[in-house]
């Protein structure tokens, strides 16, 4: 096993298609393909089913990937260290559901460290692929709630993926609102007053199950609700149709802008913000930078 054919693994893992990978990589399709059959021949176990409608990672790929991106970066922290090649480029990523104060923190870490080069990512996405991503250390660390509702479906997700959870700050509910929302003058709302208006929900694809959801209160009968799937489409609807959505109160107005309010949810629903990681990882130096950021957020 070389670290080219875990590097080729990966490629194929994150395209999700061998042909794709194979010209990201500049090869063809029929060695990449031998090599990973190779691979699996050698290692004693099946990475990838190969079907017409394409390919996806076994579950026993799945836990090989995470151990291949884990060696891949020590090897690069290695190289780093000891072949005096201290100007390799940076490698960070992480996945998050949608919050902006997540987006300002990794902007930060970014703006501390000063580098030539680098390869961040920050990847605003459903549950249960923050899950997957992390999982897979596509990611290395991915930030999410947990609350009574959802905190025995999840705890057991993550112990079956090899994931642990780290509290950051549990806070209350709020409504997220535009200004001009006629309830956002309100010292407190409750979900009565908001029947009227549409919720909007983050959708989560496959795993679109309650104990998944983004929002707290996530089995109310809504009147009214819009699933979408990204955070400047719900801002709009806020803006255009008076829509709302329930978080954590923790706003970053330089980013979303002024035009937007947290209200205080009448409820004693609460969540706790926090990130996860694999048990088997050791923390880079930027991604401690960056929880050292999320730490300094604090609720209303």
């Amino acid at each position: 096993m070389t670290l080219q054919q875990m590097k080729y693994v990966i490629c194929v893992a994150d395209r999700g298609s061998m042909n794709e990978a194979a010209k990201a990589l500049y090869i063809s399709q029929p060695s990449l393909s031998g090599t990973i059959k190779e691979l699996e021949k050698e290692i004693g176990i099946k990475i990838f089913n190969r079907s017409n409608k394409g390919i996806e990672l076994t579950t026993e790929g799945s836990e090989f990937i995470g151990y291949a991106r884990q060696t891949l970066e020590q090897y690069k922290f290695m190289e780093n260290r000891y072949l005096g090649t201290s100007s390799a480029k940076k490698v960070f990523h992480v996945s998050a559901q949608h919050y902006t104060f997540a987006v300002e923190a990794f902007s930060n870490v970014v703006l501390k460290n000063s580098m030539e080069e680098y390869d961040f990512a920050i990847y605003e996405t459903r549950t249960g692929e923050v899950i997957t991503d992390v999982k897979n250390m596509r990611s290395e660390l991915g930030i999410l709630y947990i609350n009574d509702f959802n905190n025995k479906v999840l705890y057991k997700e993550l112990a079956e993926n090899n994931l642990n959870f780290n509290e950051l700050f549990t806070c209350d509910t709020y409504a997220y609102l535009s200004t001009n929302h006629p309830l956002a003058r309100k010292k407190k709302v409750s979900l009565k007053d908001l029947d009227e208006y549409p919720c909007l929900s983050f959708n989560q694809g496959e795993k679109n199950s309650f104990y998944f959801a983004e929002e707290v209160l996530s089995t109310y009968p809504y009147k009214k609700i819009i699933r979408v799937n990204d955070r400047a489409t719900a801002l709009n609807m806020m803006t255009l149709l008076n829509g709302f959505t329930l978080c954590s109160g923790v706003i970053c107005k330089e980013l979303n802008g002024v035009g937007y309010t947290a209200v205080p949810l009448d409820a004693e629903e609460q969540m706790t913000i926090g990130y996860i990681i694999r048990n088997d990882h050791i923390l880079s130096p930027m991604a401690l930078n960056f929880i050292e950021e999320l730490k300094k957020y604090k609720p209303l």
